[in-house]
């Protein structure tokens, strides 16, 4: 098997086991990444030389028995918008195009502690304001599983590597859905942790960084480098464990959402297949309940002015003559957030809350909710999103979690008929991480398939 195939925990064992080396499977990910990433433009920045420099030095210290960390010899990438030392950050726009981070974000920080090797950084929209591949720096990446189809965002480039085989692991941010929507599109596991589980700068209430991967358990090893505290943030950090037991449903309460009571309806082919998925956990022995619609107005307007006003709030640090070099959604983004009234912005911020405590009210009586992560399987790889007027507006089952801090997971639960991965989305109370990852990791041996790479 080509070694760009493994999954890090499979790496870690060929390393441990001298049937593979660090720089045998550097260069093998490295091969992958120029085969196919003209294809789908997931990564804007590889430094190939480099990564074999450190699989040498990884090569050795394995063979002495004394690897540097537990990813020591992993290739990873990392998103535009994680700060690494030295490397490139545009966070998605072609105003900061040129920008060179000089500092590394925790999460980066972790995984060099860790022995991991970051050999490339991947695409992302605007500002991370879109769940879209579309971007004015980087272009439009594409859906490894068909590259007509959109990757979701905002760590668009970031599951779209890992899906294609180019690294088994990954780092994004989801600030409403950014980990979990593209995992769901790419047909990945995506794990947005509890607010304050993984130590990120800037620190925000809303959004984390967390993982993607092709496996549960590489989630799980990947989560316990990058939940390691960090001195630079007020965040309590972990420590998470660096593997997961698979926790059976016998006895739990389970609760089936389709229905927020706003946004788009859920359509009938993607609900049927988180049904049959919830069904099938649920008849290991759980209890499974529908819930009711838990919120009673239109939240998504609310979103938008609280949102557009972060979003103008970035364009501000831009030189002026740079301003206009975004997409033109996010251009009028900016303008809808500067024109919002303080009185308009708090009456946002008063419905944010109410939508909030009706959230937690309706989902608070489950050991664990299921839902579906976006309420189609997918849209054209080159718009921002599937209603062109609200190209967010179908993050409804995603951005709430946020908002109170609870940790979430996508899993690959099926394909539509036309071939494209549907994510079930699997949503706990705060610090319920690990029973996430051994829920998920239970239902990975119930689904009946294993992860396959897209033909590209």
């Amino acid at each position: 098997m080509s070694a760009w195939k493994l999954s890090a925990v499979e790496l870690l064992d060929a390393y441990r086991s001298r049937t593979l080396s660090p720089v045998e499977a550097m260069r093998s990910t490295l091969e992958r990444n120029e085969a196919v990433n003209p294809l789908i433009n997931a990564l804007f920045e590889v430094r190939g030389e480099a990564a074999m420099d450190q699989a040498r030095a990884s090569e050795a210290r394995w063979s002495k028995g004394e690897p540097a960390g537990p990813l020591d010899g992993i290739p990873v990438t990392i998103k535009d918008s994680v700060a690494a030392e030295g490397w490139k950050y545009w966070r998605g726009t072609k105003a900061r195009i040129g920008t060179v981070s000089d500092h590394d974000a925790p999460p980066t920080a972790r995984l060099k502690d860790a022995g991991a090797i970051i050999f490339g950084k991947s695409t992302m929209p605007d500002f991370g304001l879109l769940a879209s591949g579309v971007s004015s720096a980087h272009g439009v990446t594409r859906n490894p599983w068909d590259r007509s189809k959109n990757t979701g965002g905002s760590s668009s480039g970031a599951a779209a590597a890992v899906a294609a085989g180019v690294g088994s692991l990954t780092i994004g941010s989801d600030l409403g859905g950014s980990i979990r929507l593209p995992a769901a599109q790419c047909g990945l596991f995506g794990h947005k942790p509890t607010t304050g589980l993984v130590p990120h700068t800037p620190v925000s209430s809303l959004r984390v960084a967390g993982p993607l991967t092709r496996t549960v358990a590489d989630a799980a090893l990947l989560l316990s480098v990058v939940s390691r505290p960090d001195v630079r943030t007020s965040e309590p950090g972990g420590p998470t464990t660096s593997s997961v037991s698979p926790l059976s449903p016998e006895g739990l309460r389970l609760g089936l959402l389709l229905d927020m009571g706003y946004g788009p309806k859920v359509e009938d082919e993607v609900a049927q297949i988180v049904e049959d998925a919830a069904r099938l956990i649920a008849a290991q022995g759980a209890s499974l309940s529908n819930i009711a619609p838990p919120i009673d107005f239109d939240v998504s307007r609310d979103f938008d002015r609280l949102f557009s006003v972060r979003a103008a709030m970035e364009r501000d640090e831009l030189a002026p003559e740079k301003r206009v070099e975004t997409i033109d959604f996010i251009g009028r983004y900016c303008d809808f957030g500067d024109a919002v009234s303080a009185k308009d912005y708090l009456q946002s911020a008063t419905n944010m809350e109410k939508a909030k405590a009706q959230y937690a009210a309706g989902l608070s009586a489950y050991d664990f909710v299921l839902a579906p992560v976006l309420p189609m399987a997918g849209f054209d790889a080159d718009v921002t999103g599937p209603n062109l007027d609200r190209p967010t507006v179908h993050v409804n089952f995603t951005a709430m979690v946020n908002q109170v801090g609870w940790p979430a997971a996508s899993i690959c639960c099926g394909f539509t008929r036309s071939g494209l991965p549907v994510g079930l989305q699997i949503i706990a109370a705060k610090g319920r991480d690990e029973a996430i990852l051994g829920l998920a990791a239970y239902f990975e041996t119930l689904r009946g398939f294993d992860y396959r790479f897209p033909d590209i």
